[in-house]
């Protein structure tokens, strides 16, 4: 349920969901991407990133952009924080991050006009969060005016996938703030290195505060396709349950482009707020193991691992043991169905990988053998010549939409709890170490009517096995 608005006079945090995370594979997937996941705590990257600006004195609630794919997800991780959004707002396709931001001042500024957010990655670890909350309080001082203001960083080596801000003179009436001379993204390594050199410049974290009036204003003026699009797609967008869909059509005109390029490389109203706040945005497997606890010998170990004789790698296992001897400066990621291996400096290639496995054909970039939906997940087994075995678990409460299939049939174990299943014309209930069956063709169902996590061993059979092959006549989620 999105929290009602009584934030005006806060700062509204406006948190950006989408991405994949390519170069986090095979943990980040498409349909799981490094935002959701627990890579550097025990809560997933967006938890954190929502946790950062739970000050209620300071902001509102937060306003969440994802993509439709993720929404479930997105709000199963709010619930676990026990936070209600403003509201988490579905785009369509992807369109970067001026349009995105464009949505959300809009939808900002129908009640606060004035108001200031501040525009979040949601995949971004700040351990300082003290000294992110006090930038973020300087920055939205300075957005009031119209400014619009980066969180700027201390860069300490030539990275070429950042934008640079070269500081300028101080800005009138706000300590701590700088008007920006120059702003430059992703500059080649040369350049970079340049600007290593010289004093005044910070890397962009991509954190922007601005003030929604006045970025919206920026963009009638210097990108004007980007605000109409975005208008439109928020005046013709529809509720979906917790959610405000985008209209599909309006937002896909919209050019895909970067506040970065869009505004802050246009704009003569840009300023930068310098803070040290122990600012990653783990961009790269290579990125977690700088940022790691590290042993004696340089190594950072997650999940079950043994290492001998294993200096400066990082190894990660999920789901199963990973065994390593006589290594060093490698990457070893296991997951319960692939694994990666690459040299710890060469960690950023691990999107090759991924370009390689869509130009195979194959499904691993997108799926986890998990895959999570509003009801709770499926698990798959084993899959062979006409037959496939999945693992459901279902949460106490929830349950499946009513469909069936075409083109197979459906075995189901109870292993734990108790089900409650519509097949046909009769419903009745399966408890443990019971089962049934399903034929082609027939509508079915199965609920968890409980108070614990229902799980099943489904066996299907039939001649084509593919999730498209469903037809649902009913659902609690809005999926028919």
């Amino acid at each position: 349920m999105a929290a009602e608005v009584q934030s005006v006079g806060k700062i509204h945090p406006v948190v950006l969901c989408g991405g994949t995370g390519t170069r986090l594979w095979p943990m980040s997937r498409e349909l799981y991407p490094k935002q959701l996941l627990a890579l550097t705590s025990q809560r997933s990257m967006l938890q954190e990133t929502v946790d950062r600006v739970a000050d209620a004195e300071r902001f509102g609630p937060p306003l969440l952009i994802c993509h439709e794919e993720h929404r479930f997800i997105v709000a199963e991780q709010l619930r676990q924080i026990s936070t209600d959004p403003r509201d988490i707002v579905l785009e369509p396709v992807g369109r970067n991050t001026a349009p995105a931001i464009a949505v959300a001042a809009l939808m900002l500024a129908a009640d606060d006009p004035d108001g200031v957010l501040v525009a979040m990655p949601s995949d971004h670890v700040i351990q300082e969060v003290d000294q992110f909350r006090d930038a973020v309080g300087i920055a939205a001082e300075a957005a009031r005016s119209g400014t619009v203001v980066a969180l700027g960083l201390t860069p300490d080596e030539p990275q070429t996938g950042y934008g640079y801000i070269h500081r300028g003179v101080p800005l009138d009436g706000v300590s701590g703030c700088f008007k920006v001379s120059r702003f430059v993204e992703k500059p080649d390594r040369k350049t970079a290195e340049s600007f290593i050199a010289q004093a005044g410049w910070h890397w962009n974290s991509g954190i922007f505060v601005l003030q929604a009036s006045g970025y919206l204003a920026e963009l009638e003026r210097l990108q004007p396709d980007i605000l109409a699009a975005c208008r439109e797609a928020v005046r013709s967008g529809s509720r979906d349950l917790d959610f405000f869909r985008l209209a599909p059509k309006p937002f896909a005109t919209s050019p895909s482009i970067s506040i970065d390029h869009a505004v802050m490389e246009r704009t003569d109203k840009a300023a930068v707020v310098p803070v040290e706040m122990g600012w990653s945005d783990v961009g790269s497997w290579s990125a977690l193991w700088r940022i790691g606890e590290k042993d004696g010998n340089g190594n950072v170990l997650v999940g079950d691992v043994v290492a001998r004789d294993v200096r400066n790698s990082y190894i990660r296992g999920e789901d199963r043991l990973v065994a390593a001897i006589g290594v060093e400066d490698l990457v070893i990621v296991a997951t319960d169905d692939a694994v990666a291996v690459a040299p710890r400096n060469h960690a950023q290639a691990v999107r090759e990988l991924v370009e390689a496995l869509k130009e195979g054909g194959r499904s691993e970039h997108i799926y986890h053998s998990y895959v999570y939906r509003p009801w709770g997940y499926y698990r798959s087994i084993d899959v062979g010549d006409r037959f496939q075995v999945k693992q459901i678990a279902v949460k106490p409460g929830a349950e499946l939409s009513l469909q069936i299939h075409h083109h197979r049939a459906e075995h189901w174990v109870v292993v734990n709890g108790t089900a409650r299943v519509t097949r046909g014309d009769e419903t009745f209930l399966l408890k443990e170490n019971e089962s049934t069956f399903i034929p082609i063709g027939v509508v079915h169902r199965i609920e968890n009517p409980g108070k614990v996590m229902l799980r099943v061993i489904e066996v299907q059979s039939g001649c084509y096995l593919g999730e498209d092959d469903i037809v649902r006549f009913e659902d609690t989620y809005g999926r028919t």
